[in-house]
């Protein structure tokens, strides 16, 4: 391969699916009228901050540094990390917008989180040929057991409020 992503590069890859999710559930809100289902969506949004925060501190604490994997003068490298991230599933083709018409009580919120999470989960799996050898996996790794954390979380919450029936 000619090129691979660094560890700097996934954490702004991560960052910025968190951003798209925070503003999804931001415009999600706007477009719900349940006070119950507002209040979900708004906790949501609030969490992908709290992730986004997080990613943020392990970036800047990262032994792994900051310097780009090629050298790009013209900042192609973030414009392609942007695209990338943006392609994730909280930006895919208006397909979302049918998701949102099903919505009809907080359990299909949370279904819809969870299967975001699940997306994010897949997403940097898929991404691993695409990453340097050596620390820069660990960052991958450390990413994806964050998403299986809050996979979990969403998927006992799921179950704890009886949206869930086997």
């Amino acid at each position: 391969m000619m090129y691979c992503f660094n560890a700097a590069e996934m954490f702004q890859l991560a960052i910025e699916i968190k951003e798209n999710g925070k503003a999804f559930y931001q415009d999600a809100q706007a477009k719900i009228s349940d006070p119950e289902v507002k209040q979900q969506l708004a906790a949501l949004a609030q969490e992908e901050q709290a992730h986004i925060e997080k990613i943020k501190r392990l970036k800047a604490e990262s032994i792994w540094g900051d310097a780009p994997s090629t050298f790009d003068p013209e900042n192609e490298l973030e414009a392609y990390v942007k695209a990338t991230a943006d392609q994730h599933v909280y930006k895919t083709c208006g397909a979302l917008t049918g998701k949102l018409s099903e919505i009809q009580d907080v359990g299909d919120v949370l279904k819809l989180a969870l299967q975001f999470e699940k997306d994010t989960v897949i997403f940097f799996l898929s991404m691993q040929e695409a990453i340097c050898e050596g620390k820069d996996r660990e960052v991958l790794d450390l990413l994806v057991k964050d998403e299986l954390a809050r996979v979990k979380r969403l998927s006992m919450q799921i179950q704890r409020m009886g949206y869930c029936r086997l």
